[in-house]
């Protein structure tokens, strides 16, 4: 297996090698994934130095790095054994929440906080803010092709009716949201559908969102995000 550098999911050192900060990714990539198991031990030093491809004392380190991050934990004469989640998963940075979130992780949090956020912005915009949301959604309206200008579009549309709930902990909340779907898997994926012919498709509801929130119709707002979400999971499954 041949190691690029690659961008850290945690504070590393600047003076670590990218060899090193490559089997960190590798080894955690596998933790996240259930590879390896919760409280398993790990495969010994040799065993990892001669899958990976590197020299013995690269691992080490790099298993250094993920005890000193509580990814691990190591146990002289047994080996090292991974930490249960609620060991690796505090006091992340948002972007380490974000570097770190699955494709299912994004997918599932926006099922948890849109349908309220949209029922709240519902309640709580003001005419100009709606006005406003308008003016967004006529922008997205003229992009016919453009896969990352709708993206960038769509995300105001998405930050306004956050900011529409008056409610600092779901602005801030969905401040994530929008980070994480910035990473790449979001964009690969977006390469691969968002078609002309869904570019459209999008549009129509969106403006169907739209029409309910200026109808103050919060039931048909909510339906309609639903479905938008039920939508864009299936085609993650489908991945």
């Amino acid at each position: 297996m041949s190691l690029a550098p690659v961008p850290s999911k945690f504070n590393l050192d600047a003076q670590l090698s990218a060899t090193i900060q490559g089997v960190v990714e590798a080894v955690y990539d596998k933790i996240q994934s259930g590879e390896y198991a919760v409280d398993e031990r790990l495969p010994s030093e040799r065993t990892l130095a001669a899958d990976l491809n590197v020299a013995r004392n690269t691992v080490r380190e790099a298993l250094e790095v993920l005890e000193d991050h509580g990814i691990i934990r190591r146990r002289a004469g047994s080996g090292s054994f991974v930490n249960p989640p609620n060991k690796t998963q505090t006091n992340l940075t948002n972007s380490e929440v974000s570097d770190t979130s699955s494709p299912l992780d994004l997918q599932v949090m926006r099922g948890i906080i849109e349908p309220d956020m949209v029922r709240l912005a519902v309640v709580n915009m003001s005419p100009r803010d709606i006005e406003s949301l308008g003016e967004t959604l006529s922008s997205l309206e003229t992009i016919r092709t453009d896969a990352n200008a709708f993206v960038s579009v769509e995300e105001e549309f998405y930050r306004k009716l956050a900011a529409g709930t008056a409610n600092p902990l779901i602005i801030a909340c969905y401040e994530i949201v929008l980070d994480t779907s910035r990473q790449s898997f979001r964009s690969a994926h977006l390469r691969r559908h968002l078609t002309p012919l869904r570019i459209e498709e999008y549009q129509k509801r969106f403006n169907s969102l739209f029409n309910a929130i200026a109808a103050r119709d919060t039931d048909a707002a909510v339906e309609f995000i639903k479905l938008h979400l039920i939508e864009e999971q299936r085609q993650l499954l489908q991945e």
